[in-house]
């Protein structure tokens, strides 16, 4: 089954999806739910408990409110001292809708069971008191009816019971003065059950200055106010009052707001609060309600969390410890459609902030993030922090508003939006678009750095995000986690604003090293800077090759019989397509045809590498950092430079960094072969050059010998020639009827010249393939000169070890066979004279028995004959023991020296081998095996271990 996403599984509330949310809408002001003004979710008592989630906290604290209520107990006063942000005031409407009973307690969403454990079946109708310290003013009364009221106390008496209460305590209110305990009393007794709720007091207490009146009291009065009215509270049972206080010195405000805190919260600390702030799990619920209708498919969303939760076990060491709890499953389906995450960010990191508020500062956030998703058609599986719009202004405006000055160049330019470097790293790398895996990981290092900017530690004590908790915040099920590993690398090379050390990734206003190295990169030319350093880092063994010139002129390149690998510089790239290509077959074909201001004779001896067209501008411009962090690096320590220690560290990583990915980057660009060639049929004229070209693997370990391999695999570097070859290509250019014998050496010298002939490795493969031809008749003759039409030195399907000099000559086989036959019949006269013994003499007859002058030999008495020559030997045999520990060479050099000499065709050879091996030890069987199987492949007839 595919996993839908969260659009088509959870629906925003309809002001959501319109986005005509208001931030007074999320506020919950309780002055205006007691005066009716209030927006239908909060002043409509069924849809506020619809949109509520009752937490833990809040429902000890209804459960003590109901059974004040009934007079079965319950706390008098309840104080609560919460965080910024932490459900203060929407706890108190809560009580509120409860106490006031507009609609019945059974129609309110979570409020029957706490009923049902409180055994309370009827709730009765409470009066309700409003105080909000922000509204009332010490200075100014307020009209209320027909009276005019100056103080708290004047205020709660006519809230409580009209212009009939208000009368108790005229002279109190007119005077400033507070009423007793037994006037409070009285008056709440007589209105009960009551419920009264007092909000920002400290907010109202803090405008006296001691020692000064206002016509709302005193300083002190109204101390002793509250110290009555909390006495008061606790001698009437069927009435209750809540108050709330900030948490915090700061969020008090001024030194007078520090002192009212304090010296209210010693009236109140008598009883001790109730409320429990919300859990993160809790916070799942609340922001769900209020942002989200009901889920219309259960089982989808279940199946995405059970993706998810997968995901993080299959790939348990790429994520954090706790999402290999099964609890972490649960959590997934309590926060869906948010992921977890988000909640944890928001909760844990922003509300350090001084002006975020816990709950109201993330529904006004997530609306604003739920709306611009839901217009952008977002498909992603869950809402996680790597969803994050800050492309779009509300957001972005949302989310710096609560952090220092500066940030809005930082989001524009390295995290989100047109313009923003991670766009662009996205765009041209489709591995990464195709997930956006750039944004997402910016998005995720905002939203869990933000808060900790300028701060050493932070929130977390640590600053940034370890790449577990970034790979958490982004991965989707089915998502590569090896892209978003080579996207977090990618941003940490490019963006100005992001931070990095010890694996973890953070934000900040302040440029990293990374602007002062980008300033730097622009002073670094490429044919002085640039091309010289990439030079040095292309330098490898020579191999195979006589030289190996990187970036040289023409003229410097040597016009000899050595190969020769010439590498073209980066403004000469190549790449398949013509256009692009020309720049590099433009270079090479000018060195090939030119030595400096000369002709090259030898073209068949260059071969030719290229930089790649489409990575090359990479590759410059990370030479250029490379640079720039050296001279970062070499100012630090000359002391041209003043850095932190932190900075300093992270200079000399990202240099070591730099230079590793540059390593990588040379590999990656210099991968072209370019080997030029013509094609020549003989009558028919030669072709003009052609380049073929082959790519090389940038992951071997030895290029060298990778160029090599190509070379032959290909057949454009010939390492051993078969005499066949060789015979061909001397019938098809070399041997005429006129000319039946060619010089070795021209051989040699034309294969260097001609593109159209084989590209032999060297002079000694041509003298190789002479030896192995040499043995047979058919494919040419040896001679080591010519008197007339004699050749001297002939040889022909005899075994010989051949001299490559200016005398060698390679016969034409029929010629050769001629002559063979010339020195056969000279051979045969020679063998067919007799000595004819006349008189005392012997006398060496022709084949006509007519004596030859001048070649008689005396015979008679003293004459002793030569004796009789030794018949040719005819078998050979030799054993030879070789080095152990370096058999190969020694076997090549006898193969070379005696078996080449044995091997003809009228000779019969066999070789064998034998090997023993000793070890004390004993062979183990892993080695046995191995041995073993070998053994077979070659085709061993005996072999096997003995004790």
């Amino acid at each position: 089954m595919s996993l839908k996403p969260w659009r088509e599984v959870a629906i925003p509330h309809e002001d959501v999806l319109r986005g005509t949310f208001q931030q007074a809408e999320f506020a919950a002001d309780i002055t205006r739910v007691h005066q009716g003004t209030a927006t239908a979710e909060y002043q409509n008592p069924a849809l506020f408990f619809e949109r509520t989630f009752i937490t833990e906290g809040m429902r000890l604290l209804l459960d003590s409110v109901v059974k004040r209520l009934t007079g079965r107990g319950g706390d008098p006063v309840i104080q609560l001292q919460t965080a910024f942000g932490g459900g203060k005031t929407h706890t108190l409407l809560a009580v509120y809708h409860l106490a006031k009973g507009e609609q019945p307690a059974s129609q309110l969403q979570g409020i029957p069971p706490i009923l049902d454990m409180a055994a309370i079946t009827e709730l009765p109708q409470a009066r309700i008191v409003v105080i909000d310290g922000i509204r009332l003013s010490p200075s100014q009364p307020k009209q209320r009816g027909g009276v005019l009221v100056h103080t708290l106390w004047g205020e709660l008496a006519w809230q409580i019971g009209g212009e009939a209460a208000y009368t108790r305590v005229r002279d109190s209110d007119l005077s400033g003065t507070s009423p007793g305990k037994e006037v409070l009393t009285q008056l709440i007794a007589d209105h009960a059950p009551c419920v009264i709720l007092v909000d920002e007091l400290v907010a109202y207490v803090r405008q006296f200055e001691e020692g000064k009146s206002f016509t709302g009291g005193t300083y002190d009065s109204n101390l002793s106010f509250v110290q009555a009215l909390t006495e008061a509270m606790k001698a009437v049972p069927t009435a209750v009052l809540l108050a709330s206080l900030p948490e915090s010195d700061k969020e008090a405000g001024s030194q007078k707001g520090i002192n009212a805190l304090a010296a209210l919260s010693h009236y109140f600390g008598r009883v001790q609060a109730l409320w429990k702030p919300v859990a993160a799990e809790e916070a799942f619920e609340i922001v769900r309600r209020r942002l989200f209708t009901a889920i219309n498919d259960r089982l989808a969303a279940e199946a995405v969390c059970r993706a998810y939760a997968d995901l993080y076990i299959a790939h348990g060491g790429e994520f954090p410890a706790e999402t290999q709890d099964s609890h972490y499953f649960t959590r997934l389906q309590q926060a869906y459609p948010l992921h977890p995450e988000v909640f944890d960010r928001l909760y844990e990191d922003w509300s350090s902030l001084d002006n975020f508020q816990r709950t109201r500062g993330v529904l006004k956030l997530m609306a604003k993030v739920i709306h611009r998703l839901w217009k952008d058609n977002n498909n992603d599986l869950l809402i996680q922090p790597a969803s994050l719009p800050l492309y779009d202004a509300d957001v972005r405006n949302e989310s710096i508003y609560y952090l220092a000055q500066g940030w809005d160049p930082v989001v524009e330019k390295d995290i989100d939006g047109e313009r923003a470097a991670t766009t662009d790293l996205d765009t041209t790398r489709p591995i990464f678009g195709a997930i956006h895996a750039c944004r997402r990981l910016a998005r995720s290092i905002f939203l869990g750095s933000a808060p900790d900017a300028g701060n050493v530690g932070g929130a977390k004590h640590h600053r940034g995000l370890e790449q577990e908790r970034l790979l958490l915040a982004c991965a989707q099920p089915g998502q590569v986690l090896g892209h978003y590993k080579d996207a977090l690398r990618a941003i940490v090379d490019k963006l100005q604003y992001l931070n990095s050390a010890n694996c973890r990734y953070w934000f900040d206003t302040r440029p990293n090293l990374r602007r002062e190295m980008e300033d730097r990169k622009r002073r670094f030319n490429d044919k002085e800077d640039v091309f010289p350093f990439v030079r040095d880092k292309l330098r490898f063994a020579s191999g195979v090759f006589g030289g190996v010139h990187v970036f040289t002129n023409s003229g410097d390149i040597p016009d000899d019989w050595s190969l020769r690998l010439v590498l073209l510089a980066p403004d000469a790239p190549f790449s398949r397509s013509g256009q692009t290509a020309a720049a590099a077959l433009m270079r090479a074909t000018e060195i090939l045809k030119n030595r400096g201001d000369q002709p090259r004779q030898k073209q068949n001896r260059l071969v030719f590498m290229a930089a790649d067209v489409d990575t090359v501008s990479r590759l410059k411009d990370q030479v250029r950092s490379v640079l720039a962090w050296q001279s970062i690096v070499s100012d630090v320590k000359e002391g041209r430079l003043n850095l932190d220690m932190l900075q300093g560290k992270q200079a000399s990583k990202s240099l070591e960094e730099a230079k590793g990915a540059l390593d990588r980057m040379v590999r990656e660009s210099y991968k072209w072969l370019l080997v030029p060639m013509q094609v020549a049929k003989p009558g028919k004229g030669i072709s003009d050059i052609s380049w073929e070209h082959f790519q090389i693997n940038p992951a071997t370990i030895n290029r060298m010998q990778e160029i090599e391999q190509v070379l032959k695999d290909n057949e454009l570097l010939i390492g051993d020639w078969a005499p066949i070859h060789l015979s061909k290509l001397l019938k098809t250019w070399f041997w005429k009827d006129d000319t039946p014998a060619v010089g070795a050496l021209d051989i040699w010298y034309k294969t260097c010249a001609y593109l159209y002939l084989p590209r032999l490795l060297d002079s000694n493969v041509l003298r190789l393939t002479l030896a192995a031809g040499a043995v047979s008749r058919d494919f040419f003759g040896l001679a080591y000169g010519r008197e007339g039409e004699r050749y001297l030195g002939f040889q022909y399907g005899t075994p010989t070890t051949p001299i490559l000099d200016d005398s060698l000559l390679l016969v034409e086989p029929k010629a050769a066979e001629a002559f063979a036959k010339v020195l056969q019949a000279e051979e045969a006269a020679r063998n067919a004279a007799i000595a004819i013994q006349v008189g005392g003499h012997a006398v060496l007859t022709t084949g006509t028995n007519t004596p030859s002058r001048g070649m008689e030999t005396p015979v008679g008495p003293g004459y002793t004959p030569e004796p009789p020559k030794a018949a040719k030997r005819r078998l050979f045999f030799g054993t030879v023991e070789l080095n152990p520990l370096q058999p190969k060479p020694q076997f090549g050099d006898v193969v070379d020296e005696i078996v080449m000499l044995l091997n003809r065709s009228d000779v019969r050879l066999k070789i064998s081998v034998e090997i023993q091996a000793e070890c004390e030890n004993g062979f183990d069987e892993g080695i046995q095996r191995a041995v073993r199987e070998n053994c077979n492949q070659l085709k061993f007839k005996n072999g096997g271990f003995e004790d």
